[in-house]
């Protein structure tokens, strides 16, 4: 089975190439329930690409012959799950440690400061005060209109992206001490499974909170609530190391 999707300019991350968490949820969506999505090359935006199906139940996208990104079915279950409430989340926004004159991606769809309101998501995820110890980040988002799928709640690429960048903060937080470093990053792999989806215009909360190092790779997890406290979405994310010219997409 072949279809194909085009990842619009809006939809960037870096510069010339696609948010990876909306990637990622783009091709998700066509597997049931929780799946695994592992990035094998930069998406290319505006660009006609072709989703495939294999004969074990994985999917490709496809630019041409090059394999952009591989999906899979799997069970993603948490460890632990972290919650703030709206108030918290808005004051943790407040202390984000990536300040936005500083911003490595600043047209980032989900993280991008430079992106207006109802353009870009906004999505700034800074320190729970109260996790001296364990760092855990939050953040808070309220979904446009412009996000509704058919159903009228939110697309769940949306949510897929909304818990992509979370990640790579929390990457960036070293597991034990808890500072902040900021490496340039690139997400490698994410697997999410969604609960339930909000609708446009509810108050949502984002937690993030690394889990591991192991070389170039470190792995962070995220959870949604709504304000309400119900879980919507659970993910956990693989983020490569790279070089600054890399991660821009400026490396021959």
């Amino acid at each position: 089975m072949l279809t194909g999707i085009i990842i619009d300019k809006r939809f960037c991350g870096p510069p010339n190439s696609g948010n990876g968490g909306y990637v990622c949820g783009r091709l998700a969506r066509h597997i049931p329930g929780a799946a695994e999505v592992t990035l094998r090359a930069p998406p290319p935006l505006d660009t006609p690409l072709d989703t495939i199906a294999i004969d074990d139940g994985t999917w490709e996208l496809r630019d041409g012959a090059r394999i952009v990104a591989t999906g899979r079915p799997i069970s993603v279950d948490l460890a632990r799950l972290e919650t703030a409430s709206f108030e918290e989340a808005c004051a943790a926004e407040l202390l984000t440690p990536v300040k936005p004159h500083e911003h490595p991606l600043p047209t980032c769809f989900v993280c991008g400061p430079a992106r207006a309101k109802g353009d870009g998501l906004r999505i700034f995820a800074g320190p729970l005060g109260r996790h001296a110890q364990r760092p855990v980040l939050a953040a808070s988002w309220t979904p446009d209109l412009h996000l509704a799928a058919e159903d009228d709640l939110v697309a769940p690429e949306f949510l897929w992206s909304a818990l992509d960048c979370p990640t790579g903060y929390a990457c960036n937080c070293d597991p034990q001490g808890g500072t902040f470093d900021k490496t340039p990053l690139l997400l490698g792999r994410m697997s999410a499974r969604i609960e339930a989806r909000p609708r446009p215009g509810d108050r949502c909360i984002i937690t993030a909170w690394p889990i591991g190092r192991d070389g170039r790779k470190r792995t962070a997890e995220a959870a949604l609530h709504d304000d309400a406290g119900r879980l919507l979405a659970v993910a956990r994310a693989t983020w490569i190391a790279v070089d600054r010219e890399v991660q821009i997409g400026r490396a021959s």
